[in-house]
């Protein structure tokens, strides 16, 4: 087990990291203070595989367990979803001392993390992810949200977890094109803060497809640490932040105009990163030969890197314009300058259409 921390003041929490620790997770709510009920939210999916051992652990450590299970699917990280959760709380007689559990992927985090931002105000909260993408990202860092039919993310709320419990063995279970989505974040922290990670992955991409947990671990330790000084270096995306979300404009644009259900949350930003990498050569920011890198090393982990022919580009731009770091008619883009280094540079809708059209 290795332990990282995020360092926020009040608001810091651990994240633990190793394989097979599961069935400790009752003993690591009791650490971080918490008791009396959790309500667990999972997916039918995942609640198969691993919701036995987490309930059985947190009724040893003394906890009163409501499982809540909703529909798998990005489709489903929505409005609806989150009443499903209020009903089960208040029906549970929930109190502000109560908790939850999110134990699933990223949708399931993003919105167990919102349910527990806004329930009673406020009630604490625990990411246990199971995919490899909400290892590496989205379990990290207080980002929760659901979906608008006009665009991602764009109800929700900055909220931290008091811990993050992160099982690399649960990745033996995972679909490989889950897998596969979930190192488009990890090759993304590559890009912007980490050429020897960027590297580490061109030599051991088919390690981390085929699953070596070693490789894994390592990773996903270094991802983790790079969001954490990300995060506590601006934990409400007020500016720095921002540089997390390199290849998001347009992958969230992306899932947006294609209903959630044609891309992987990872699919959808390996194809945004190729077209900002080629944006940002377009620029003069980045130069040719880390752009084929770029390019190269997505294809070689499996992931698209071409924005599909069914795909209106100005359904695209329309996308784009819901964009959260949008202001007075421009996107905050993320530019890549070779390996390990970004910048902001604000683009018109029109700029990236042109872009995306060269």
């Amino acid at each position: 087990m290795q332990t990282l921390s995020v360092n926020l003041g009040d608001r810091s929490y651990p994240i633990h990291v190793g394989a097979g620790h599961l069935d400790r997770l009752g003993e690591f709510l009791k650490e971080a203070g918490l008791g009396g009920k959790v309500a667990v939210i999972s997916n039918p999916t995942v609640a198969q595989l691993f919701l036995d051992p987490v309930h059985e652990s947190l009724i040893e450590a003394g906890f009163e367990v409501t499982p809540v299970l909703l529909p798998d699917g990005e489709e489903h990280k929505n409005l609806a979803s989150l009443t499903v959760i209020y009903d089960r709380l208040i029906s549970e007689r929930f109190e502000r001392r109560s908790s939850v559990v999110a134990l699933g992927g990223g949708v399931i985090g993003d919105v167990a993390g919102f349910a527990a931002a806004t329930y009673l105000r406020g009630v604490p909260y625990v990411q246990v992810p199971t995919t490899l993408l909400a290892q590496v990202d989205s379990s990290v860092g207080g980002k929760t949200a659901v979906n608008h039919k006009d665009g991602k993310n764009l109800i929700g709320a900055f909220y931290q977890p008091k811990l993050v419990l992160i099982d690399v063995a649960v990745l033996r279970t995972l679909p490989r094109r889950e897998l596969v989505a979930g190192l488009a974040e990890v090759i993304k922290y590559g890009i912007i803060e980490d050429p020897v990670l960027f590297h580490l992955l061109e030599q051991n991409i088919e390690k981390l497809i085929e699953r070596d947990l070693e490789l894994l671990t390592q990773v996903i330790v270094t991802s983790c640490a790079i969001k954490a000084r990300v995060v506590e270096a601006d934990e409400r995306e007020d500016d720095y932040r921002a540089v997390l979300n390199f290849g998001h404009t347009i992958g969230h644009a992306l899932e947006a105009v294609t209903g959630y259900k044609q891309f992987l949350h990872g699919e959808a930003i390996g194809v945004g990163m190729v077209k900002a990498a080629a944006l940002s050569t377009q620029r003069g920011f980045c130069d040719p030969r880390s752009f084929d890198r770029i390019v190269q090393l997505i294809r070689k982990a499996g992931l698209p890197t071409e924005i599909p022919g069914n795909v209106s580009m100005q359904s695209l731009i329309q996308g784009i314009e819901v964009d959260k770091k949008a202001a007075g008619g421009k996107i905050k883009f993320i530019m890549c300058e070779g390996l390990g280094k970004t910048r902001f540079h604000w683009l018109a809708p029109g700029e990236i259409l042109a872009a995306l059209r060269a």
